[in-house]
């Protein structure tokens, strides 16, 4: 062995520790879904065969999901297997658009795409849900505020519980649909970037064939071949926007206009001066219930039975039809369009005349100074600063009638309840100042889902109401009535006739010859009881024993009793206080903006 070994193998073994460690690269960085890719990456190898089919399988989906979002319906009634099977315009647009794009700009445009498709799906379905429940579409400026009032009914049909559990599934799904459109969407560019010359002559005959089917107007079972779906509905998005900003401008300066807005106090209802003056809301009454043939057999049975019963008290009643300014809900839309004289058919036409001093029926009789104004509203669970606009001196809401007894799903007390409670503190109770009275009563217990619905008890039973927790116990789910058509139909029949009967067995047992009753429905029930081409009219009904009230009113062509003809006049809702005024001799003098 030579001298120099041994200097040689100690400069080797220094030579580590002299070194500068080395610097890991960017791809030495630990990577969470390295293993994973890795893993993948083996099994695509392994398995080239499932591979490529699980590939296709996926693109496939992926591509179904976008054409089927494109061309989704945003009504249920069109929801059916032929409606996806169209060409949708925007796919042919789309795809010539992503070929000539750079591969950054086309990912980025790609997802964001995705992303804007599953915000117009949504908006379909939402459509789809308003169309079914309130016989319009959705509104992107003005509904927002409603769904704490559908998550509340949600609460009160199914349970809390189940309502969050509801609530976060469909975030979760919202989310999740965003998400797979938008990878979708990805997906589908990468694969036209990796065959550009396919998919360039793909996407020219998918035109050729569009703008030929469109020209030609082809159908496959009654519907175009050639679809612009999407186009369509954000077009008519945009359109509802700007009509909406429009309207608000347009009916400020409506409600500045009033027939009777300078009336004196002194003209107003001098007709009815002295008399009990009772106006009443029946939750959903509407006309489907008078001649839809699953509901109608009942409910005509009980209007005829408690015409014949008022008829042996001393009662007679004309009935008519008014035309609500809503539809299966939002039930304040039509209480204020019957108080106003004015067409509040949306959230903010609501605000706007609750803000401003346009006269109300109930007003003007406070207006009188003859009348003290009282209000009972079991279904009011918090703050009504509406009291105001409607005149009313003193307001029971729900936390103030003194209810011991179970709900009634939405419905936080029977009417026949809220009825005996509005006699005990109300009714029986003489004005001190030597006045009349007027009394605005909204109903509740014919709300949907009509499960369980309360029964009549005898009206000394009543109590705090605790007599009815074995009926309710003992009445319908909610779930079990949601979920079945007919028998929503049958069980919304029987909430009617519950609270017809109420109403009229307070009136014979407890109504003077000085008592006018007025009560009407604020709307019809939703599409799926009442039908997808229900009209809006509801019944409206004057009842009193004194004849020159029922006199007045004889020109207007209503029908004898309390069941309206199928021809009796139709009006707006909107136009009865006007006529109503006027019938019972107010004299007008117009307010003008």
């Amino acid at each position: 062995m030579s001298t120099r070994e041994p200097a040689v193998a100690e400069a080797e073994e220094a030579e580590p520790e002299q070194s500068a460690p080395p610097v890991p690269g960017p791809r030495s960085v630990p990577r969470p879904w390295a293993a994973v890719r890795g893993r993948v990456r083996r099994w695509r190898e392994e398995h080239p065969a499932a591979a490529q089919g699980l590939s296709v399988s996926v693109t496939v989906l992926a591509a179904a999901l976008v054409i089927a979002a494109l061309v989704m319906p945003n009504s249920v009634v069109r929801l059916e297997p032929r409606q996806f099977v169209r060409i949708p315009a925007e796919a042919v647009i789309g795809a010539a658009v992503l070929i000539a794009l750079p591969r950054r700009p086309r990912v980025v445009l790609a997802a964001v795409s995705g992303v804007a498709l599953g915000v117009m799906t949504v908006l379909n379905a939402l459509d789809m849900g308003f169309k079914q429940y309130l016989g319009r579409g959705f509104n992107v400026v003005l509904d927002w505020s409603l769904f704490g009032d559908a998550e509340s009914y949600l609460e009160d049909s199914l349970g809390r519980t189940e309502t969050l559990a509801a609530v976060a599934g469909l975030i979760a799904a919202v989310l999740l649909l965003f998400l797979l459109l938008a990878l979708s969407m990805v997906r589908l560019s990468n694969l036209l970037a990796r065959h550009t010359g396919v998919a360039t002559r793909g996407t020219l005959v998918a035109g050729v064939v569009w703008i030929t089917c469109s020209s030609l107007g082809l159908r496959m079972s009654g519907v175009p071949l050639a679809a612009d779906s999407t186009a369509t509905a954000l077009k008519a998005q945009a359109r509802l926007v700007s009509a909406t900003l429009k309207d608000e401008a347009e009916f400020r300066k409506v409600a500045k206009v009033d027939a009777f807005g300078n009336t004196p106090g002194s003209q107003l209802v001098p007709d009815l001066r002295g008399k009990d003056m009772i106006f009443t809301f029946i939750e959903s009454y509407g006309r489907s219930a008078i001649e839809d043939p699953i509901m109608a057999p009942g409910v005509d049975a009980t209007l005829d039975a408690r015409t014949k019963a008022l008829a042996k008290a001393g009662f007679h009643a004309k009935s008519g039809w008014l035309t609500s300014a809503t539809y299966g809900g939002s039930s304040w839309l039509g209480h204020s369009t019957t108080m106003s004289g004015l067409w509040i058919s949306n959230q903010q036409r609501y605000r706007t005349v609750m803000a401003s001093d346009h006269l109300s029926l109930t007003e003007a009789f406070k207006k009188t100074g003859a009348f003290d104004t009282v209000g009972v509203m079991p279904g009011v669970q918090k703050a009504w600063p509406e009291q105001k606009w409607y005149g009313l001196d003193k307001v029971y809401n729900a936390f103030e009638l003194g209810y011991k007894g179970p709900k009634f799903s939405w419905s936080t007390m029977p009417d026949q309840y809220a009825l005996q409670q509005y006699q005990e503190r109300v009714h029986s109770r003489k004005p001190a100042d030597g006045k009349a009275r007027m009394s605005l009563l909204i109903l509740t217990s014919s709300h949907q889902p009509w499960a369980p619905i309360p029964k009549m008890v005898g009206w000394d039973q009543l109590g705090d109401g605790s007599v009815f927790k074995g009926i309710q116990a003992a009445g319908n789910k909610p779930a079990d009535v949601i979920a079945d058509t007919t028998k929503s139909r049958q069980e919304y029949g029987k909430s009617i006739q519950y609270s017809v009967t109420a109403l009229t067995e307070w009136l014979t047992r407890y109504g003077s010859k000085d008592t006018v009753l007025v009560f009407l429905g604020d709307h019809q029930p939703i599409a799926r009881v009442s039908g997808n081409h229900a009209s809006r009219d509801v019944p409206v009904s004057i009842v009193a024993k004194d004849p020159k009230v029922l006199d007045r009113i004889a020109g207007w062509g209503w029908t004898d009793g309390l069941r309206p003809a199928h021809n009796a006049p139709v009006w707006k809702m909107s136009a009865f206080r006007d006529r109503f005024l006027t019938a019972y001799g107010s004299t007008p003098h117009p307010k003008k903006g």
